[in-house]
């Protein structure tokens, strides 16, 4: 198993319509094949290969305020990915 480092990280509260938005521009930047990352002065460019994994994960939590739901949206890629793409759907 290969060492993982961690490049960015964020977690902030948002409403519904600004995750929203986010990830419509976000969908945009896959898209083109450039993501770039900003928090304040951090930077972090990213280049996608053409074909990307897309690991999504719906998960149930017991925290001590109550359940605490979560819809995990991974995407990964390796440099020059030439695998046929999946089949996922949203319903």
């Amino acid at each position: 198993m290969g060492k993982e480092t961690t490049l960015f990280k964020s977690e902030e509260r948002k409403t519904r319509a600004e995750v929203s938005d986010f990830l419509r521009q976000l969908a945009g930047k896959i898209d083109s094949g450039e993501v770039i990352l900003k928090q304040g002065d951090d930077e972090l460019p990213l280049s996608l290969s053409e074909n990307l994994i897309l690991d999504i994960k719906a998960e149930d939590e017991e925290k001590s305020r109550g359940i605490q739901h979560s819809l995990e949206v991974e995407i990964k890629w390796f440099d020059g990915d030439d695998e046929a793409p999946g089949s996922l759907e949203l319903g």
